[in-house]
């Protein structure tokens, strides 16, 4: 079976392209890293609000902030998809990293998946 990739798009023969079903969850997982509470209309408290982190001081303090956002935001929306075993929080010296350790409930298949936010201030 095959989900809607994203970002949306269109794919060779004009139709709206697809991915696989690890990909689509990889994609969910982004979406709720990267969105901004308030940002969705319809759904005003979807997101974690780890981009408003990017401009604090890249510190031991923010990596334990963004794991808890990160961990909640994730059980919040995707409970019904995957099992969050684990977040980890880098500090690189220019970004902050992101793993994600997970089991997709279908199939009991583990991920882990790295997300980096660019620009962190140092």
């Amino acid at each position: 079976m095959s989900d809607l990739d994203f970002p949306y798009r269109f794919d060779s023969l004009g139709r709206t392209a697809t991915t696989a079903r690890g990909d689509h969850i990889r994609d969910l997982i982004e979406q709720v890293l990267f969105t901004a509470p308030g940002e969705r209309v319809m759904r005003p408290d979807f997101g974690s609000g780890l981009l408003a982190l990017v401009f604090e001081p890249n510190s031991s303090t923010l990596a334990a902030t963004t794991q808890m956002l990160v961990q909640g935001a994730l059980q919040q929306y995707l409970s019904d998809l995957i099992a969050v075993q684990s977040v980890q929080v880098v500090n690189d010296d220019s970004a902050l990293r992101v793993d994600v350790s997970y089991v997709v409930l279908l199939d009991r298949s583990t991920h882990v998946e790295s997300f980096a936010v660019p620009g962190s201030a140092t």
